[in-house]
This record gives structure tokens, sequence and C-alpha cells, in this order.
């Protein structure tokens, strides 16, 4: 196996789509520094608190192009951090020695902080996206089978009628909550970090400080924080946190897909593409392989949130490797949570549904999945208790002896020539049973318009 499913040559599209990578990668992550540098120069240069030539300077160079990245890789070895060696690199570029007013007051952490906050911001993009996309495609199942009768199954066994419509739905009902909590987190994350040493800006001083704080934030389009947040963590815990709960609602979904597809239920199949999902020595089979994705990526985006909680004890004012493991958690949370969310979309956008398998399934008792309507039906004319006990006896009787349902209730002592068999025959068709599942369906379809 790879060293590590992300990046691979093999399996990387799978596990990490090129889009999101690229955002993690090092070329992003590195124009995202010099960036954050550039702007910190712009912003200090309107301040007067730098020639206002060492800004423009600072900005024309500031190009990840530039790297020499075996230069950079080898000073990172030996500082532990990259920051140091692409301002080093960064002042070498520009003229006239401008390039000595780079990273004035910052300190390592400012840098690469606010650089994390960028990455993310346009990592959360692509996830919203893509949360669209699954929403969009939900609602159209939802809407265009709100009453399409298929089993609903409780301990993996048949339970009462739903609609397929119903379970689309309420599969998009948490997609929607996402949405919500994603534009809720985004101004508590989306914010500068740049405080100095220990968070105090003491190297440029209150006033020049502060006010060079809320000039880098408008230059990057950053909101202020309130105070230091160099080892207060929740916020990155929290958007960690939302991709967890987010692959882990897709691996729901990918869960039930892979389920209704099995031979013996068929009801739903993933979309058809020559050769997917194909066995190398069983061709009759067509594997789940979208829904599996889903499935192992809300696994692996769990750890990574563990990880992160375990990242939020630090010590006092600087950690001592605690920030580190951020370093690996965010990037494999955002890449594996933009991978199960991409196989959603590719399943869900085609999924390919069997009405005649749902309908097979539902006769699959022959009518004992709506044995509670028929006791609640007979309630009325035999009392309740009475009426559960017969049909008791009549639902142990067709899984013992065979015959329909609907032909030992109308053989039923207690039931012949009280109750109409026509009546009967009403009472055991489970689209006669689905309760409120299309309503509710159309309601929330409704609240989303």
């Amino acid at each position: 196996m790879p060293a590590i499913v992300i990046g691979s040559r093999i399996f990387g599209q799978m596990f990490g789509p090129d889009e999101m990578t690229e955002v993690f990668g090092d070329l992003w992550m590195t124009q995202a520094y010099l960036d954050v540098e550039a702007a910190l120069a712009r912003a200090q240069a309107a301040l007067g608190l730098i020639p206002q030539e060492a800004g423009q300077a600072i900005t024309k160079v500031a190009d990840a192009g530039c790297i020499d990245w075996p230069r950079l890789s080898a000073r990172t070895q030996v500082v532990g951090f990259p920051i140091l060696p692409v301002v080093e690199q960064l002042a070498e570029w520009a003229p006239d020695g401008l390039g000595q007013y780079a990273h004035w007051g910052a300190t390592t952490q400012d840098i690469m902080d606010t650089a994390d906050v960028l990455q993310m911001r346009a990592a959360f993009d692509l996830i919203r996206r893509d949360l669209d996309g699954i929403a969009a495609a939900l609602a159209d199942l939802a809407e265009k089978h709100a009453d399409l009768p298929m089993a609903g199954r409780t301990h993996l066994q048949h339970a009462l009628p739903v609609t397929f419509g119903y379970k689309a739905a309420t599969w998009l009902s948490g997609i929607d909550r996402h949405c919500q909590r994603l534009e809720e987190l985004r101004p508590r994350l989306e914010v500068v970090s740049f405080f100095g040493a220990v968070g105090t800006l003491a190297s440029l001083g209150q006033e020049a400080g502060l006010k060079t704080q809320a000039a880098l934030a408008a230059e990057l389009k950053l909101g202020v924080p309130v105070i230091t947040w160099h080892t207060i963590r929740d916020t990155l815990a929290e958007a960690t946190g939302l991709l967890a709960m987010v692959a882990a609602s897709v691996g729901k979904i990918g869960y039930d897909i892979a389920l209704m597809m099995q031979t013996e239920t068929g009801e739903v199949l993933e979309p058809f593409q020559p050769g997917r999902g194909s066995s190398s020595t069983m061709p009759q089979k067509r594997n789940p392989i979208s829904s599996e994705v889903m499935i192992a990526t809300a696994k692996l985006v769990r750890e990574q949130h563990s990880a992160m909680l375990d990242a939020m004890v630090q010590d006092h004012e600087r950690a001592t490797g605690q920030w580190q493991v951020e370093w690996q958690a965010i990037p494999q949370a955002f890449i594996l949570t933009h991978a199960g969310l991409k196989a959603a979309r590719e399943v869900l956008e085609g999924l390919e549904l069997r009405p005649e398998a749902m309908a097979r399934g539902l006769d699959l008792t022959g009518g004992l999945i709506v044995a509670e309507a028929v006791m609640m039906g007979l309630a009325p004319d035999l009392g309740r208790q009475v009426a559960h006990d017969v049909v008791y006896d009549c639902c142990r009787q067709t899984l013992n002896e065979g015959g329909s349902f609907l032909d030992n209730l109308a053989a039923h002592p207690d039931i012949n020539g009280r109750i109409t068999r026509q009546a009967l025959a009403g009472l055991v068709d489970p689209a006669n049973y689905l309760g409120a599942a299309p309503e509710m369906t159309r309601r929330l379809l409704k609240t989303r318009r």
C-alpha cells in the first residue's frame, strides 16, 4: 500500500482531488505566506511605519514562482519553521535593500496562522460548492420521489413503509444544517493573526501594533480578532469538527446507498460507468465504489478532528509540539472531506432508482410490513387489545405457514364477516400507510425556496 493515499499517483484522485490538494500544496501555501508578508508591508507602508517604496517593492516580488525550493527545504529543516527561510529569500528579491522591511514586527506564527486562514477560506469555498451541489441533487430526488413507497427499516429489518423522497429529504436536512453551520463558523475562523512574539504587539507598541493589525486584516479581507489566539485554537478545532460532521453525514448517505444496492435489495444503483465497480473475477458485480469512499472518508476525517482536539491543549503563549499537529490534521481533514463530497455528488447526481425493486421489497413479507396499519384499522371495530392479538396471530401464521397476510386476515374468525376483504386490502396496501412522509418532504422543500 502507499505511504499515504492522498497524493498517490494511483489512489490520489479518490482520496485527494486536485482542487483541494492544490490549496494545501507547497506552492499555494508558500504563496499564501508571501501574500501575507506583502499585505503586511503595504499596510505598514500606508501607516508610515516602513518606507512607502518598501511596501511597493515587497509586493512586486512576492511570487512563489521565484522560490528556491531546495534551499527553502534545507533551511526549514534547520529552523523548524518555513517563515524565516521564506523571508530570507523575499528580502533578497526586493531591490535597494528594501526587503529588510519585510516581516516588520511580526512573528512566525502570525504569518503561518494567517496563511492557514487564507487556505481554509479557499478550502471552505470548495466545500460549500459541493455541499450546494449535493443539496441540489437531494432536493431533486426528494421532490420527484416524495410519493414513491419503499420499505423503511429499523435495526436492518423491515419496519413500516416510507418513501424514497422522504429518505432523500432526511439526508438533505443534515446537509442544509451543515451549510448553515459553515456560514456561522466563517466569521469566527476568518480572522487575521498579527500579535508579535507573545501576542502583545510589544515590538510595535500599542497604537502602531493595533493599527497594523487592523490594516493587515483589511488588506486580506479578514476580520480583526478581539485578542490573541496563538494558543487558543477552538476555532480551528471547530472547523475540523464541522468537517467531521459533514463527512459523517456523507458517510451515512453512502452507507444507506450501499445497503440499498445489495443484490437481494437492488433498490438503487450508483451511476453506470463502464468498468466502474467491476470485479477482477466476477463480471456480474457492480460494487458501490463511490459509497465506499464516502464511508471511508467519514472515518478518516473523524480521526483528524480527534487530533485537533488534542492539539487544543497548548502550553502558555506558544505551543511545544501541539501546533505542529495542526499542519498534518487540518489539510488531511479538508482533503478527505472534499473527496467524500466529490464521491457523493457523483452518486447523487446520477443515482439510478429501481421502483420495481422497492415494490418487491414492500411485498417481501406478504404485507406484514403494514401490520401496524391493520391493527390500528381494526381497533375501532375489535378494540385495541383484541385487534393487537388478532393481527399478532395472523402475522405468526403468515410467517410459519405461508399464505398471504391478507388471506389469513380475511379467514380469521374474529374478522371474517365483520370487515370486508376490500377494506382489509386497503389496510395492507403500503401506499396507504405512509403517514406524513410525503407532506414532511414537501414541507422541507418549501422551507428551502
